[in-house]
C-alpha cells in the first residue's frame, strides 16, 4: 500500500486496475508518483496525458489533471496543453507502440522542438493489450502474434532517437531497478525542455509467454540479468550487446525551450504592433 502522501495522487474509485498479473506498469507508476511527491507538487500542478494501450489507462488512476487521448497522440495533446497552460508540469505517458509507431512523428518533433514535457515510455516490447503484435521495439528474433517465427526487423533504440532528435535529458532503466526509475523521472521532471525516460516493463502475458521467458518472477530476473550499465556497454562489441538492455543516462544538456521562445516571439510581435 502506498504511503498517505502518495495516496493523494491515486484515484482509488477506479480500482481494481486493468493491468495483468506480473505487469511492471504499477511499479513504474508508483515510482513516478514518488518522484512527483518528492518535488513538492500537488495534484493541481500536474497534467498527465496518454494515448492508447496498457499504458494509456494510467492517467485514469492518477488524481491530477489527466487526458486519455487517441492512439499515438499523447505528445500532441501534451504540446497543446503546455502552450495553453505553460505553468503546468506536463507528463506524457506512452507505450512503445504508442510512442514509436503511430506516434513516431510526434515523438521526433517534440524532442526537436524541445518543448517542456516529461515523456515516459513504458516499453514492454510488444502490443500487449491488442493481442501481442510486434512493436518497433520488439527485439530482433523475438516472437509475437505477427512474427510467429521470429521478428526479422531491427529493434528501434528509443533513447538514441530521442537524443539525436534534440531531447535535453534521455535515460533508460527497467522496473527491476526501481530506485533508478524514480531518480531518472525526478531528474526528467526537473529538466527544462523535452526530457525522455524509457522504462522497460515486463509483459508476462504476451511477450514473456510467447518467448518462453517464464512467469513474472522470471521476467524480473531476466531484466536483471540482461541489463548492462552504459559505462560498461561502451566497452562491449555490438555482438555482445545484442538483445541486452543498456541502462543509464544518455543525454543531459541545456537548450532553449520552445514555450519560452514562443512567448518571447509573441511579446516582440505585440511590441512591434503597438
Amino acid at each position: 500500500m502506498p504511503r498517505e502522501n502518495i495516496m493523494r495522487f491515486i484515484r482509488t474509485r477506479f480500482f481494481p486496475h486493468i493491468f495483468c498479473p506480473g505487469c511492471g506498469h504499477g511499479i513504474a507508476v508508483h515510482a513516478m508518483l514518488r518522484a512527483i511527491d518528492s518535488l513538492g507538487y500537488n495534484p493541481q500542478d500536474i497534467m498527465v496525458t496518454s494515448g492508447i494501450g496498457c499504458s494509456g489507462r494510467i492517467p485514469g488512476y492518477i488524481n491530477a489533471n489527466t487526458l486519455h487521448t487517441t492512439h499515438g497522440r499523447s505528445l500532441a495533446f501534451a504540446t497543446g496543453v503546455k502552450l495553453a497552460k505553460p505553468n503546468l508540469k506536463i507528463i506524457a505517458v506512452m507505450g512503445d507502440g504508442d510512442c514509436a509507431a503511430i506516434g513516431g512523428n510526434h515523438f521526433i518533433h517534440a524532442a526537436r522542438r524541445n518543448i517542456d514535457i516529461t515523456a515516459i515510455v513504458l516499453n514492454n516490447y510488444i502490443y500487449g493489450m491488442t493481442g501481442g503484435q510486434v512493436s518497433p521495439t520488439t527485439p530482433h528474433g523475438a516472437k509475437a502474434t505477427t512474427a510467429p517465427y521470429g521478428f526479422i526487423e531491427q529493434q528501434f533504440d528509443l533513447c538514441k532517437l530521442a537524443s539525436a532528435a534534440g531531447a535535453v535529458y534521455v535515460a533508460r532503466t527497467t522496473v527491476y531497478h526501481v530506485a533508478q526509475v524514480e531518480r531518472y523521472i525526478r531528474k526528467a521532471i526537473q529538466k527544462k525542455g523535452f526530457a525522455f525516460v524509457e522504462v522497460v516493463s515486463p509483459c508476462p502475458t504476451q511477450f514473456g509467454r510467447r518467448n518462453k521467458i517464464g512467469d513474472a518472477v522470471k521476467m524480473m530476473q531476466w531484466l536483471k540479468e540482461n541489463s548492462i550499465p552504459l559505462s560498461k556497454a561502451k566497452r562491449m562489441s555490438p555482438e555482445e550487446l545484442e538483445n541486452k538492455i543498456v541502462i543509464g543516462e544518455f543525454a543531459d544538456r541545456d537548450a532553449p525551450e520552445y514555450t519560452e521562445l514562443y512567448g518571447e516571439l509573441r511579446n516582440r510581435i505585440r511590441g512591434e504592433g503597438a
